[in-house]
């Protein structure tokens, strides 16, 4: 179910840190969400998540982006990064 591992990163003022691990978990808490297609991810630990293939990274790097912004996590200006490893 959970085929790839993705690294979650932001960017800010040049440097590239870890997308915390309670960052990844309450995105990935369907309620939260409401979008059945990012049932598939699995946090594993600060910057890693596991997903499955009908995981689209687009998609689920604007919607993680969105909501790490509308939650204050991101700090103002930060871009998210994903990349499979």
């Amino acid at each position: 179910m959970f085929s790839r591992r993705i690294r979650v990163e932001y960017e800010h003022e040049g440097k590239r840190l870890p997308c915390a691990l309670k960052w990844l978990d309450n995105f990935s808490m369907r309620n939260f969400t409401n979008a059945s297609i990012f049932d598939d991810t699995l946090p594993v630990g600060d910057g890693l998540l596991e997903i499955g293939e009908r995981v689209p990274l687009d998609g689920l790097r604007e919607a993680m982006q969105d909501w790490f912004c509308r939650k204050g996590y991101l700090p103002q200006g930060a871009r998210l990064v994903l990349r499979a490893i």
